[in-house]
């Protein structure tokens, strides 16, 4: 970050009308194995820039100021479910007990979409999401240390306030905060894995995570904690809602970093 940019999110911040929240990181791209995968499945993903922080409720707020459009009163049910932006008292205000440094939560896929293609950015793919995510503090890739998938399904399992602040998880190898511990996130791509409960009416990609043959070893933390995101990713629809459920965005190399 600059002198410049660095002065500047600080004026704002002591103002109180912007923050540097909206600030990305730099993600180098390589070859992953998914859930779903073999070997012989290796995902290949380029080289992109990710959002920080998920979006956060003061973000959300500005941008459904400047596109009316997409304010609670005012959302097409075809694009939102009845329980967009539940907890906000109107279109403008949050609220009792909500905080503008928490994650927006109760947006559906259309409007995060929108949101993201309004900054100029994009919602992450799947496998960009994991990618990232398998990252602890120190390395790219700790889906095998058993600590750290402790860690993930000990936050699936307790009970959720969903209003705490970003950054209250830990930095990752990346430099990405919450990717575990705070709130589910929209990928662009999130039914293109669907959980019918009968892998072989399913598509090759659900043949892959759910027969035992093909399988990579389904019973190790690593292997439950992603499933257990791609059955909610599955369990959705474009319009649907939850009080768990933000986003944040991601950009591609050749696009303007921020």
């Amino acid at each position: 970050m600059t002198i410049l940019r660095l002065t500047v999110c600080i004026l704002f911040l002591w103002m109180g009308s912007a923050n540097c929240q909206s600030k990305m990181v730099e993600i180098k791209g390589g070859i992953y194995i998914p859930l779903y995968g073999r070997d012989s499945l290796k995902v290949t993903i380029s080289d992109f820039y990710m959002d920080v922080y998920p979006v956060t409720n003061q973000e959300y707020l500005e941008f459904v100021k400047e596109y009316p459009k997409w304010q609670k009163s005012k959302v097409k049910k075809l694009f939102a479910d009845e329980s967009y932006l539940m907890d906000w008292k109107s279109d403008f205000a949050l609220g009792n007990g909500q905080v503008l440094d928490a994650p927006v939560v109760n947006v559906s896929w259309f409007t995060a979409n929108a949101y993201c293609e309004c900054k100029g950015k994009r919602l992450p793919t799947i496998d960009e999401w994991e990618y990232v995510a398998m990252a602890n503090e120190n390395i790219p890739d700790a889906r095998q240390i058993q600590t750290y998938n402790e860690y993930i399904l000990g936050w699936y399992e307790k009970p959720k306030t969903f209003n705490n602040t970003i950054g209250s998880t830990f930095k990752n190898y990346w430099g990405v905060y919450d990717l575990h511990g705070l709130v589910w996130e929209w990928t662009s791509d999130f039914n293109s894995v669907m959980v019918s409960g009968e892998s072989r009416k399913d598509v090759d990609n659900d043949s892959n995570l759910f027969c035992g043959s093909a399988a990579i070893g389904a019973t190790d933390l690593m292997n439950y904690a992603a499933f257990m995101r791609y059955a909610t990713r599955g369990s959705l629809k474009a319009k649907y809602t939850m009080k768990n459920l933000g986003f944040r965005c991601v950009k591609d190399s050749n696009d303007e970093a921020f």
